[in-house]
């Protein structure tokens, strides 16, 4: 049996589920996921800054509580936070390592970054949503799969750190170098996807993105426990998470996990597999314990999809707070004098009253007026000085009405378009590079 833990969901997830699952989970593995499209591109932007960086800003955090529990219990952590720089991340984890007295081995695995192939080819590409042929490309990052993982854990390295690679791959690679499964075995493939994609957004599996009060309630969701899987050799798995921690790993959570995300049940694309969800199944096997068995997997796809980050000019955005009586009447005016204000600057301007029409662009009506409002006012433009003018307009409305305005503030910050396009596996060329402590007893 093979027991792998869900350390991460996010980059900015919590770090106290993963700590607990290292110390008590009796894993195998624990897997950190903390990479998503604007990630990456953010990153590829710090390390054009200081080529030293571009890993997960929160590497250092986690890894400080994390190396000496897994040293001590003989964990290995596989984690795409290596970003944009996952040898620079290495090195960084072995810096740690050496200042806490540890003897570590990182194994850092390149290859997904594909900017110069899309900078040679990008006139025949095709581009989801088109990318205009001005756009300043940033980064480039091509979705690897667990075969660029196992040759990492054939070096029996601790920790293994990665760029941009599928999110279930990350558990999936460990299944296959635990067992010796084939990379031809289309089954066992699928069936490890499963518990891959179950796994991969950590604590939704036990019931954060499940609860809603009142409806779907989840108990002592403030320390809410990350989800592990006991996996058998044929790819059939039991969910749970450790005693008494909080959140619920039932059939309803399992369930909305398994179809989140997945547009096609019967084809779920990854680098591995053409993985096939509606054979899955999955029953109660205790409290906080579900068995999942079944699934099935074809062919994998002989392109790799891309995450292509390019500059897509400047976001400024204004706040203020409307209270008290006719607050609505006096934020929806508020907005007026600042759609007249800036009208022709901007090619779209975009007000939203927090609370009455932020979130579904349109009232459906109170039986009461709202007491409080807040306005926000945002608009892309191609200079951080044109960026800067709509923060500016909604401050002075203080002075310049209507009445009763508060809690203003502005913001500006660069904005990361993503598209996507495909690429042919050969144009990614994984490599694996070693790093050790200089106190390494190995």
């Amino acid at each position: 049996m093979l027991r792998i833990g869900s350390g991460a969901g996010f980059s900015g997830d919590r770090l106290d589920p993963a700590i607990e699952l290292a110390e008590k989970g009796d894993l195998h593995y624990l897997i950190l996921e903390c990479l998503a499209e604007r990630t990456i591109a953010l990153a590829q932007k710090r390390k054009k800054t200081n080529e030293l960086l571009g890993y997960d800003p929160l590497l250092e955090k986690r890894m400080r509580s994390l190396l000496p529990i897994i040293k001590r219990k003989g964990v290995r952590i596989v984690t795409n936070m290596g970003a944009a720089n996952p040898i620079s991340g290495a090195q960084k984890i072995i810096d740690i390592a050496e200042e806490m007295g540890l003897s570590v081995k990182v194994a850092a695995v390149t290859g997904d970054n594909v900017l110069p192939y899309i900078y040679a080819n990008r006139k025949n590409l095709d581009f989801t949503p088109q990318l205009n042929e001005n756009a300043s490309v940033i980064s480039a990052n091509a979705y690897m799969g667990a075969d660029s993982i196992v040759p990492a854990l054939q070096t029996d390295a601790d920790i293994i750190i990665t760029g941009r690679v599928a999110d279930p791959s990350l558990f999936l690679a460990p299944m296959v170098y635990h067992f010796g499964w084939s990379f031809d075995d289309m089954k066992l493939l699928g069936r490890g996807t499963v518990i891959g994609h179950l796994l991969e957004c950590g604590g939704q599996l036990t019931g954060g993105y499940f609860a809603d009060p009142g409806k779907k309630d989840v108990p002592n969701m403030a320390n809410i426990g990350f989800p592990f899987a006991e996996i058998q050799s044929n790819g059939s798995a039991i969910l749970t998470k450790l005693p008494n921690t909080g959140g619920a790993l039932n059939l309803r959570t399992v369930k909305e996990q398994l179809l989140y995300e997945v547009m096609d049940p019967s084809q779920y694309v990854t680098p591995d597999v053409t993985a096939d969800f509606t054979t899955v199944s999955i029953c109660e096997a205790g409290i906080d314990r579900i068995k999942v068995t079944g699934g099935a997997g074809r062919i994998k796809p002989n392109l790799l999809k891309v995450s292509v980050g390019y500059e897509a000019g400047f976001l400024g955005e204004g706040e203020i707070t409307y209270a008290g009586e006719n607050a609505l009447g006096r934020a929806e005016l508020a907005g007026e004098i600042i759609e007249e204000r800036l009208k022709g600057r901007f090619n779209e301007i975009k007000v939203d009253l927090i609370g009455v029409t932020s979130a579904h662009r349109g009232s459906f009506g109170h039986l009461g007026q709202p007491y409080e409002v807040r306005l926000r006012v945002a608009a892309k433009a191609n200079s951080m000085a044109d960026a800067m003018i709509v923060g500016e307009e909604v401050e002075a409305l203080y002075t310049n009405g209507p009445a009763g305005g508060g809690g203003a503030r502005k913001y500006v910050q660069e904005v990361i378009g993503i598209v996507s396009t495909m690429v042919p596996r050969d144009s990614v060329d994984v490599n694996v590079v070693i790093k050790e402590t200089a106190n390494d007893e190995n």
